[in-house]
């Protein structure tokens, strides 16, 4: 699928998350096959005044696809802080038009331009005459229950020169309640010529098939399905190019992949904050286990990686039948050697 300039392998991409999609997860969703990720949305505002917070998030070192969505409600202040993601590397902006958070909206921002298509369109606008990298759009299907606006703010993104719009399946007012429509994500297709990315309830491969089968849309966006579940990402790629669906994972190949993510977050922020910051991941890579709920109390309490490790180190050794149930497939079994490998090398940086 080609967004614009960037051309992708497949069409199977990680959504943005607030709280979720940080470095980390877009490196490990990488890894597991996500064609494009994106950043966690960022403050125009920010990025404009010289937050070092801010501008921390814009670490795109080593993510040659990493999309970088921007919010705010200013054209002039959106396009220039598009043009600093740029000069920081980023292949492609997006702007949000759905976070449903309160103090994202107070501000005209996220969802609230679902209310005022006129300024969504100045915006991309904007951001398309300030920079040389595809320009997206991720929205909602309104505001209001019963209030559809998605197809009318995707025209005028369209024609405002957006390259792709996302479509989320839910109003503003239901945030992440019900069910996602797919509708209108179909109604959405019929109206545009640009490519049209579909989002919302993919949990499993065959959500994604279903997806594309019922709207039409050009790729599919994994979210919260995504979460502790990394291995989303290639069965959905092989569902959709109709091969057959991989195997799950062993509780083994779950855990590893889950230290594999602590690494990683560790060697990001640093020990502490690195466990911090894997509390919530580790919650859904332990979710569905026997035990899942004793394990997260305990997960909640640990400051250390060492201290991480062996607790889920001994809940796989306390656990025989499920770690050595049924055999895993000869790749799968391959890939966790190498997610070992990994593993090992790192602790062996980490001590030197």
């Amino acid at each position: 699928m080609r967004l614009g300039s960037l051309l992708l392998p497949h069409p199977v991409v990680a959504a943005p998350m607030a709280g979720f999609s940080d470095k980390p997860y877009r490196l490990l969703a990488a890894e597991f096959g996500a064609a494009l990720v994106f950043t966690e949305m960022i403050s125009a505002r920010g990025l404009v005044s010289g937050s070092t917070r801010t501008l921390r998030m814009l670490d795109l070192a080593g993510e040659p696809r990493a999309g970088v969505q921007l919010f705010g409600a200013e054209p002039d202040e959106m396009a220039g802080a598009a043009m600093i993601a740029v000069e920081r590397g980023a292949p492609l902006i997006d702007i949000n038009m759905g976070c449903p958070m309160r103090k994202v909206v107070a501000n005209g921002a996220g969802a609230a331009l679902l209310l005022d298509i006129p300024r969504a369109a100045a915006i991309v606008r904007a951001v398309v005459r300030a920079v040389p990298v595809p320009v997206t759009v991720k929205m909602r299907r309104g505001w209001r229950v019963g209030e559809e606006l998605a197809v009318d703010l995707a025209r005028a993104v369209a024609e405002a020169g957006a390259a792709a719009v996302t479509v989320h399946g839910r109003f503003r007012e239901e945030y992440y309640g019900g069910e996602a429509d797919w509708g209108v994500i179909a109604r959405v297709k019929e109206a545009l010529c640009i490519p049209v990315i579909g989002n919302g309830d993919v949990y499993r491969p065959e959500d994604a098939r279903r997806m594309v089968d019922l709207t039409g849309c050009d790729a599919v966006m994994l979210a919260r399905g995504s979460l502790g579940n990394p291995w989303l990402f290639a069965a959905c790629r092989a569902v959709l190019a109709g091969d057959p669906e991989p195997a799950p994972p062993s509780v083994r190949e779950r855990l590893a992949v889950a230290l594999r993510h602590l690494d990683l977050a560790v060697a990001y922020y640093g020990e502490r904050r690195g466990v911090v910051k894997m509390r919530k991941h580790l919650a859904y890579y332990l979710k569905g286990l026997p035990g899942a709920a004793r394990l997260r109390r305990e997960v909640c309490r640990l400051e250390t990686a060492a201290g991480v490790r062996q607790l889920l180190s001994g809940y796989v050794g306390g656990n025989d039948d499920m770690s050595s149930g049924s055999e895993p497939s000869s790749f799968s079994w391959s890939f966790l050697k190498q997610l070992l490998n990994r593993i090992e090398n790192l602790e062996k940086k980490n001590k030197g």
